[in-house]
């Protein structure tokens, strides 16, 4: 009997619009294949290039459900300011809600704003703060994108996309694969449940110690925020931009 390759399941996979979901989609021909594997490739070059420069960077991590006026939107705008006043480049995945916010922050200090955008299916338009944006078709391009021009990260309160960044900047620290930097929850009331139960369960287990990663940090204070980056940063020498002579009279 004449084998259908690829199977149903895996064709109507490959139908999606967008190429991450085609990449996803199972086992294609090896021709097809070689062809996903070069548009990664440019993809990851794409990002190297037009991120060389945007100077020392802190990634904010954020859901894009929380609007403006939510005193989650307030807190990250805030924390935006701050890094910008500071001479850190802000840099988010570009999208609405807690991302603007700390982008918006960055920009109306007349920091540098950098947005990381992921072209959906239904379309995450990049937020109008960004002084550069980029965009990715692959989340773990992006992902990577976020790590790697980073020397602090600030996880504001989110679902999956978030938390699922918050565990990847942990695990590559956890495993030595980057530098011990920041990883700085804002919003007590809403990460604290979830810092106990790693107490509780994980930690109680044997299955982590939350003091492999001395630079995780809870609060609800941006200045604690801004304090804990620059004492971990200034540590190895990191200069931020000095543009302080540019920011608008209200960020003095």
């Amino acid at each position: 009997m004449k084998s259908i390759f690829p199977p149903p399941r895996i064709r109507r996979l490959i139908d999606l619009k967008g190429q991450e979901a085609q990449f996803l989609a199972g086992r294609s021909s090896r021709f097809r294949e070689a062809l996903q594997v070069l548009r990664v490739a440019l993809e990851f070059i794409r990002g190297f290039r037009a991120l060389h420069f945007i100077g020392p960077a802190i990634t904010v991590f954020g859901s894009a459900r929380f609007k403006e006026g939510h005193p989650y939107y307030k807190m990250v705008h805030l924390v935006g300011r701050r890094l910008a006043q500071e001479g850190y480049t802000v840099m988010t995945g570009g999208g609405p809600g807690l991302m603007e916010a700390a982008n918006r922050g960055a920009h109306e200090c007349k920091g540098y704003s950098v947005g990381c955008n992921i072209r959906l299916p239904m379309e995450q338009a990049p937020n109008p703060y960004l002084n550069k944006v980029v965009h990715f078709h692959y989340f773990f391009v992006r992902k990577v994108m976020l790590v790697k021009y980073s020397y602090a990260f600030v996880i504001a309160p989110g679902g999956f996309g978030t938390l699922d960044e918050m565990m990847e900047a942990l695990t590559l620290i956890q495993t030595g694969k980057i530098y011990d930097f920041p990883v700085i929850l804002i919003g007590k009331d809403y990460w604290q449940g979830l810092i106990e139960w790693l107490k509780a369960k994980p930690e109680h287990e044997g299955a982590l110690k939350l003091d492999e990663v001395s630079s995780l940090l809870i609060t609800d204070d941006p200045e604690e925020v801004i304090s804990k980056i620059k004492e971990v940063t200034m540590g190895f020498g990191l200069k931020p931009f000095d543009h302080r002579p540019k920011l608008a009279e209200n960020c003095l």
